[in-house]
């Protein structure tokens, strides 16, 4: 369930009567590629050393390139930031590395952060803070209940913040946090949403004085978003939030099919370390069951350049905020115009240019008629 790129890269090669497959890793594409090339054959024969040669020069330079794409990155799963069966970090003693909140509940399973009942709301959140420069996290979940469309709610949320284990109105937590929140929102609380399909997953940057508008489905400070069809599926529901070079990737595996589908791609995202990971979910007149299966949290190492890491450090981030947060605001202020919206905007523009051009034309015979008349 990892989207391909990172830990490497397929091949395939067809050519003159034979075809072969290889997997070439970024880190040891030469090495692989050459053991690979050593059982290749032409219709049960050996392939000639020239041949051989060119081919392992492809394989080893699309490697590098796909490897150059992703800045030549490598993941490593970081145990004690992972939560995934048989759940036996979590607990309320010192020394597990989970923490339920409210009403959540762990069964062998699946964490429950609520029921299928109302007014619920439920958390789990990491004891260790994540110092981690570039990570990513892939959640397991599971939104179901007895509600028919549009008569179930709320959704739930995934955190990287300062604050933990604060009950709040914002999908369980607090409202004014601190750091990212990445949110699927299963009831629509705007009635005219008209051009927007729930369930919506977005994103949101705090730095503690932004306030979510919870009767706007947080859209004045959304990063951006997706719809996301994830309630009483029958198969496995994923969602994969990147965070590299300060850009912010987020994507959902809903399908049952094992692609991600692009959500939020963002630059200038800036996130402090030292924050902690946590999800949370929350009920109200309707309800619904908000399971995590599993989160899973990745380091990425990402080569960077002498120039690049000196930056860094002089530009050490303290605060979170995201470059030309305005502009992308101003951009969704104008595609948040439905479709009949903008028809009657159009057609009363032009309602109204057509009553300026009679008045016009009125005033004007007035005033030509009494030129006239000033002649005799």
């Amino acid at each position: 369930m990892q989207p391909s790129g990172p830990m490497g890269v397929k091949v395939t090669v067809q050519w003159a009567g034979f075809r072969a497959t290889m997997a070439a890793a970024s880190s040891s594409s030469l090495y692989s590629g050459s053991k690979l090339l050593l059982g290749f054959t032409c219709k049960g024969k050996k392939m000639p050393l020239k041949f051989r040669w060119t081919i392992a020069f492809l394989v080893v330079t699309l490697s590098r390139c796909f490897a150059d794409d992703d800045h030549e990155m490598e993941e490593f799963l970081k145990r004690e930031h992972s939560l995934s069966k048989p759940y036996q970090g979590v607990g309320s003693s010192s020394s597990s590395h989970w923490e339920l909140m409210g009403d959540a509940m762990v069964t062998t399973e699946q964490v429950r952060l609520t029921p299928d009942m109302q007014s619920r709301q439920g958390a789990i959140w990491s004891r260790i803070p994540c110092h981690l420069k570039d990570w990513e996290v892939q959640v397991h979940f599971k939104i179901h209940g007895q509600g028919k469309k549009n008569l179930n709610g709320d959704g739930l949320a995934i955190w990287y913040t300062k604050e933990r284990m604060q009950k709040g109105p914002v999908f369980g937590n607090k409202d004014n946090f601190t750091g990212l929140g990445v949110f699927v929102d299963t009831y629509p609380n705007e009635e005219k949403h008209i051009e927007r399909i729930f369930p919506f997953v977005l994103a949101m940057v705090g730095n503690g004085t932004i306030s979510y508008d919870h009767e706007r489905d947080g859209r004045p400070t959304e990063l951006g978003g997706c719809n996301a069809m994830v309630r009483n599926l029958k198969h496995d529901s994923f969602l994969f939030i990147r965070y590299v070079r300060r850009r912010l990737t987020v994507m959902i595996d809903i399908d049952g099919q094992h692609e991600w589908r692009d959500c939020l791609d963002l630059p200038g995202v800036r996130l402090p370390q030292g924050y902690y990971f946590g999800a949370s979910a929350i009920t109200g007149d309707l309800s619904d069951n908000h399971d995590i299966i599993s989160m899973k949290l990745y380091q990425l190492t990402v080569l960077r350049s002498k120039k690049e890491e000196e930056e860094e450090e002089e530009d050490v981030i303290t605060i979170p905020s995201v470059d030309n947060m305005e502009l992308i605001r101003l951009g969704q202020s104008d595609e948040g115009m439905s479709g009949i919206a903008i028809f009657f905007t159009v057609l009363f523009s032009m309602l109204g240019c057509i009553f300026l051009i009679v008045i016009g034309l009125v005033v004007y015979s007035h005033w030509n008629e009494n030129r006239r008349k000033r002649f005799y």
